[in-house]
């Protein structure tokens, strides 16, 4: 799976969720309004601190040492395991100055390491780690309110993004879009960003990739508030929540509200794009993963639906099937109660 998902990439992954929309009939696929939202894509690494992050350092910079077969001047591996501790319950009152002075202290220590270890490669050694150091010293600089941060050393392309939730204040991932029909729930778009760009900003590309993927341009996309300061883009207009004049009628009213209602259905959508479609946690590496994994995700959100379908129409032609035997000899409300639990017009239902 990693070879075929590297070997059709970001345009083969968009031609899959192309083939999984193409399953559905035309009519539910093309319709006028559709419903568009963002979510952020986890990626699969801790909850980056400087503390953490200056550890890794240092043990990348001893990996080094003893591949190339450089020797260190001090390695601190006694002194920075003792660090660690000290440096940990730093909100403590009775700990904090303790901790503080650890963490200054391993800060200072990965800097010397990372000094040692560059002066001593040569030039050709030099070169092969130098994409490498450059992040190992962006890390060593940045401050706290610094733009374009590290948040990890394996995956430097991380971004850390405020959804304004309660329970996550900040996500370190990417940006993720999606696109829902507003009556039939199927996703015909979905697209992966690698900067933290303003929700606005996400609508023209997506827009043109629900085009391709339907052959369709949908007339009105409903958003929520975050996606405020655009109102048409590419020909589509664009509904956010506000408060309606004082001169509409209740006709109008009652027409926003029941697009706002629908909109929230959006939510859940993601909800199962998440934990069943793994997009909770992105263990595929780099940007290509973060693009792939999300296109896939929607994809096989679409053939689950396509499959529920096929097993709701399976079940009813059994229970005709049934009904067509039985009917003749017993009651069919007897027989279906007690074989199955439940009515005819149960099973038609599902």
């Amino acid at each position: 799976m990693i070879k075929f998902r590297k070997r059709i990439g970001e345009k083969g992954s968009e031609q899959l969720l192309k083939i999984s929309v193409q399953l559905f009939p035309r009519k539910e696929v093309q319709e006028d309004e559709v419903l568009l939202d963002t979510t952020v894509q986890e990626k699969n690494i801790t909850f980056p601190t400087d503390v953490k992050l200056q550890k890794k350092i240092i043990e990348k910079c001893r990996k080094i040492a003893d591949k190339e077969g450089i020797e260190l001047r001090q390695t601190y591996k006694r002194e920075l395991k003792q660090l660690m501790i000290d440096q940990r319950f730093h909100s403590h009152p009775r700990r904090k100055k303790k901790a503080r002075a650890a963490a200054r202290r391993i800060k200072v220590i990965t800097g010397r390491i990372v000094r040692d270890i560059d002066r001593k490669m040569d030039s050709d050694i030099k070169e092969k780690y130098e994409a490498l150091f450059s992040i190992f010293k962006k890390v060593l600089t940045q401050q706290k309110n610094s733009g374009n941060k590290i948040y990890s050393i394996h995956q430097p392309h991380v971004k850390c993004i405020a959804k304004g939730k309660e329970a996550k204040k900040y996500e370190f991932g990417n940006k993720s879009s999606i696109v829902k029909t507003k009556k039939s729930g199927i996703i015909v778009g979905a697209m992966a960003f690698i900067e933290n760009v303003y929700d606005g900003d996400t609508l023209l590309p997506q827009l043109e990739q629900t085009e391709r993927i339907t052959g369709h341009k949908p007339k009105i996309g409903i958003v929520d508030r975050g996606y405020r300061g655009r109102k048409v883009i590419n020909g589509v207009k664009i509904i956010i929540p506000a408060k309606l004049p004082a001169s509409a009628n209740n006709y109008q009213k009652q027409k926003m509200r029941k697009r706002f209602r629908a909109r929230a259905g959006i939510e859940p959508i993601i909800g199962h794009l998440k934990q069943d479609h793994r997009m909770s946690r992105n263990y595929l590496l780099d940007e290509q993963g973060d693009l792939v994994n999300t296109l896939l995700a929607a994809a096989g959100f679409n053939l689950r639906k396509m499959l529920q379908r096929l097993k709701a129409e399976a079940l009813n032609i059994f229970a005709e099937f049934i009904w067509r035997i039985f009917a003749p000899i017993w009651n069919p409300k007897y027989v279906f109660r007690n074989l199955w639990g439940f009515s005819r017009s149960t099973i038609y239902d599902l």
